[in-house]
């Protein structure tokens, strides 16, 4: 099935949160990168975000989900009455109901749904009543959480694929820092991310130790540990912002977040990405992405952490040599929005290589390609 104006592209109607600084937009840049064309339905609104602000709208998105403040769902239903689509991509649609993907059934059998997440889908805090109700009738869904596979069949989906996470070359990629850009954003060590109680903790050990630690991020004015070493920013970081304060640390730590019981993150491939040194929680998934002690280190306890800080705050070569090898390891291997949503299309069906024979390059804008071998 070809768009209406007569292209061969791949046409996608692709809805999910389009806000500045969100992953949503690298995954929109990767598919125009593989040739796709796309119309886009955007679920986030300035005026949205600032009624759901208040104290009524915090408690109906616990009990409901978020409110449909941009008309989401009479976008997808007016859209498939207009034009035809290869699939229909939802892009954490907590929004997005029922009734709206038996019409796209009913309009275009032949449309792929296809829904993604990088949360945890599973857990309560992450889903609403409308992404339960809806799950059941999309074609395939993609997680980044391999014990979600299971999980989510459980609530119906038919069909779902796990992926590992992936970065944005446009955005991780290694930045030159200079001496004000590492005094504003950097440090011997430091952490980008949510507040959380292990990882304040784990933080607080290392400052009691000894090791200055930066932390930029959301809700961090809950840490109720203070120390002199631990400098809380309270504010997130995104886009270049986010890749240089990375570039600015000689130690970057990944704490994965408990309440998503996660194997691996974002950052896991994100810090590894902008060339810069990661030291994260172990487990089996990040010890597939990266090879320990070479391309990444990894610790089990408070005291491997302060002891592996301590070792490669002074061997400077050494963590050099990691990073730079991390980085290597994220180009070789295919962990870039580009290959990853090639194999999502490959899964789902979609024939995105259509009039290429065998391997089909693929470039982004900056220049990097990687080979995606046909299945």
């Amino acid at each position: 099935m070809s768009g209406d104006n007569g292209s061969s592209a791949v046409h996608i109607l692709y809805v999910g949160h389009l806000t500045p600084g969100g992953t949503c937009l690298q995954r929109q840049r990767a598919f125009e990168d593989l040739g796709c064309r796309l119309t886009l339905v955007d679920l986030a609104s300035p005026a949205g975000v600032a009624r759901e602000r208040r104290l009524w709208e915090r408690v109906r998105r616990k009990l409901l989900g978020p409110r449909d403040w941009t008309g989401a769902n009479r976008q997808i239903r007016d859209w498939v009455r207009r034009s035809r689509f290869d699939a229909l991509w939802i892009d954490r649609g907590l929004q997005i109901t029922a009734a709206t993907l038996h019409a796209v059934k009913l309009a275009q059998p032949e449309c792929r749904i296809i829904g993604y997440s990088p949360d945890d889908m599973y857990a309560r805090h992450n889903q609403s009543p409308n992404f339960r109700r809806h799950l059941p009738l999309c074609d395939i869904f993609f997680t980044t959480k391999s014990y979600g596979v299971a999980e989510l069949k459980a609530l119906g989906c038919p069909d779902v694929g796990f992926l590992d996470n992936a970065f944005d070359p446009y955005t991780h990629r290694p930045l030159p820092v200079s001496a004000e850009e590492r005094q504003r954003y950097g440090g011997p060590v430091g952490f980008v991310g949510t507040w959380e109680p292990a990882r304040a903790h784990a933080m607080y050990q290392l400052a009691q130790a000894g090791i200055p630690v930066r932390i930029w991020g959301n809700m961090w004015e809950r840490c109720r540990t203070r120390h002199p070493n631990l400098t809380i920013e309270g504010r997130a970081l995104y886009g270049d912002d986010y890749a240089r304060a990375l570039n600015a640390f000689d130690i970057n730590l990944c704490f994965l977040r408990k309440q998503n019981r996660d194997l691996q993150t974002t950052r896991s491939v994100e810090i590894p990405a902008c060339g810069a040194f990661m030291l994260a929680e172990r487990t089996a998934e990040h010890e597939a992405l990266f090879a320990a002690g070479s391309e990444a280190e990894f610790f089990d306890s408070d005291d491997e952490l302060l002891a592996k800080v301590r070792h490669y705050l002074a061997h400077p070569a050494q963590r050099r040599r990691i990073a730079a090898a991390g980085r290597e390891r994220c180009l070789r291997d295919g962990y870039r929005y580009q290959d990853r949503l090639a194999a999502m299309l490959d899964r789902a069906g979609i024939n995105w290589r259509r009039g290429k024979d065998g391997e089909h390059r693929v470039t982004d804008r900056q220049g990097s390609e990687s080979c995606v071998s046909l299945l």
